[in-house]
């Protein structure tokens, strides 16, 4: 039985098998790989999933009204777990096995906690992620420097490895039809593993995006007491500069002159 989508949870259901298809290629599920999936809904995807013969998969869902189908493809599957739970709260943690790849149809009002969160776990071996996500929030998280989009889960991402958009994807693809198109987006978390769990590197980035019309060095005053003009000129940072024209390494050289 088809649900009605819940706006709370920013719900719109993929219908486009095309998509589906370009999902499960891009991620290339193996019988060695343990998945997270977020959001299963009726489990299109998970049972896509499930075809490949992967080892593991891990679903959080916070919506109830799929108990009863989920539960039923669980008892069917015995590699198939589903934790019911609010994705950005969910402790990640207690998964056993622990996932190494992820897929995910994201709500725009949840894209930059629960990323950020997930990015936490790579020192656990969660290193590839593949995103269903408004093409807005898409061009912010692989936003280069010098672009107004620039914010710090992109630098952070950037630092960490790589994200690209993978395949623009129409608004029809859904239902109910949303006010805008979608992007597939993939990251692959090559280095710095513990970067995004490193709440001073968090709380640099913050703050230094925090009021974007002034300068970084403005947003930086009186921060940790370190003195920034002197750790500027150091790393040969103009005074004027701006926290979206910063490149990823002058941001790691920011972050290890003065914290590291």
């Amino acid at each position: 039985m088809s649900l009605i989508p819940l706006k709370r949870f920013g719900q719109n259901f993929l219908i486009d098998k095309n998509i589906l298809s370009e999902i499960i290629s891009r991620s290339s599920p193996s019988e060695s790989d343990c998945v997270l999936e977020i959001g299963p809904g009726h489990g299109v995807l998970t049972r896509a999933l499930l075809e490949k013969k992967i080892s593991c998969l891990h679903a959080v869902e916070i919506d109830q009204r799929f108990r009863p189908e989920l539960e039923e493809l669980e008892g069917r599957e015995k590699n198939f777990h589903v934790h019911w739970a609010d994705a950005v709260k969910f402790d990640y943690e207690i998964l056993n096995p622990f996932p190494n790849k992820i897929i995910a149809n994201i709500p725009y009002n949840i894209t930059t906690p629960l990323i950020w969160k997930l990015l936490k776990f790579s020192g656990l071996g969660l290193t590839y992620h593949l995103y269903m996500l408004q093409k807005e929030a898409a061009l912010r998280l692989t936003a280069k420097a010098d672009t107004k989009a620039r914010y710090p889960l992109g630098v952070t991402i950037e630092a960490m490895g790589r994200a690209s958009i993978v395949k623009n994807v129409s608004r029809n693809s859904f239902r109910p039809v949303p006010e805008v198109d979608s992007a597939l987006v993939e990251i692959e978390i090559k280095k710095n593993f513990e970067l995004a769990g490193q709440n001073s590197w968090s709380e640099l980035l913050h703050l230094g995006f925090a009021h974007r019309r002034k300068t970084l060095l403005n947003n930086l005053k009186g921060f940790k007491n370190f003195n920034w003009p002197e750790i500027f000129e150091e790393l040969g940072l103009a005074p004027g500069i701006r926290a979206e024209d910063l490149t990823c390494d002058e941001w790691l050289s920011l972050y290890k002159k003065s914290f590291v």
